[in-house]
């Protein structure tokens, strides 16, 4: 049995790091919700928003946090070509041609990436990256007390951009009926353009919170898509609080698996609760709201 400060420590870690997941795991919510979409390329999103973290600062010398604006714009500017080109033209064909599509895509971008940067791992390094932070008798690393902060107020932010804005008013209109919303005079076309952005948007900044705490590489993307998918199904699709809700509870319990199992089955226990969401509840346990 672990002693109380290493489960604490543990536990408030995972919590911390549930955070950081939330978040990009907010950019497949609201695609999901609004789109019907399953990214299988989001994951790699993720990893493009690590990459373009790593190069920021490596070209610039500034903190890639500094950064995240840039990086958010950058990630988005490269998932409106995709949106354009490769899924609007199959929109009227129903949600499997684009999941498919992008699951070509994710295959292409890890081949990318590669090519680009080989298949070493890498990590942003930044002069806090390794520090903790203790509080009684609590330690955990310095940047997920950072990336959880940062992550919360971006989850906020979204919530407030579809709860309270003209553009979430028509974002909230085209996820609950498309066709009814377009009578009214919703352009849906472009509100899914802008929503598969802002989701991007979401992942890249995700991606370099995890990619200054983690080492990643050209792979790395698919143990997030599939934690990205747990946290949608446990937090309800579309609902962006449910979001941090169900990264919160994924984090508390891998690192409770973690603890009890052993390290290795942290995933196994995510995956595990997932499964189990989706057979019993598949609407997610917070799926009364989309915001």
């Amino acid at each position: 049995m672990p002693d109380i400060s290493v489960a604490l420590s543990t536990i408030a870690s995972g919590i911390l790091l549930g955070g950081m997941l939330a978040l990009a795991a907010l950019g497949l919510s609201i695609v999901l919700g609004v789109m019907r979409l399953v990214n299988l390329a989001h994951g790699d999103f993720l990893v493009v928003g690590a990459y373009a973290g790593l190069f920021f600062l490596k070209f610039t010398g500034v903190d890639p946090l500094l950064g995240l604006p840039v990086i958010a714009l950058f990630v988005a500017l490269l998932a409106l070509p995709l949106y354009r080109f490769l899924l609007a033209p199959l929109a009227e064909r129903g949600a499997e041609p684009q999941m498919m599509t992008m699951f070509a895509v994710a295959i292409i971008l890890e081949n990318v990436f590669v090519l680009a940067f080989s298949a070493d791992t890498r990590s942003i390094e930044t002069s806090y990256a390794t520090l903790p932070l203790t509080l009684g008798p609590v330690t955990v690393p310095l940047i997920y007390v950072i990336g959880f902060a940062i992550s919360v107020a971006l989850i906020l932010a979204v919530h407030w951009l579809i709860s309270r804005t003209g553009f979430g008013r028509d974002l909230r209109a085209s996820a609950a009926d498309a066709q009814a919303a377009e009578t009214i005079g919703v352009d849906v076309k472009r509100v899914q353009m802008l929503t598969f952005a802002l989701g991007a948007a979401c992942a890249g900044v995700g991606g370099t919170l995890i990619g200054a705490a983690f080492q990643f590489g050209p792979s790395s993307g698919a143990p997030y898509l599939l934690n990205s998918l747990a946290i949608v199904v446990l937090g309800g699709l579309g609902n962006v609080l449910g979001t941090l809700v169900g990264g919160l509870v994924l984090g508390f319990l891998q690192s409770l698996g973690g603890l009890t199992l052993g390290d290795g089955y942290r995933d196994v226990v995510g995956m595990a609760l997932f499964l189990l969401v989706l057979a019993f509840r598949p609407a997610g346990f917070l799926a009364r709201g989309r915001s």
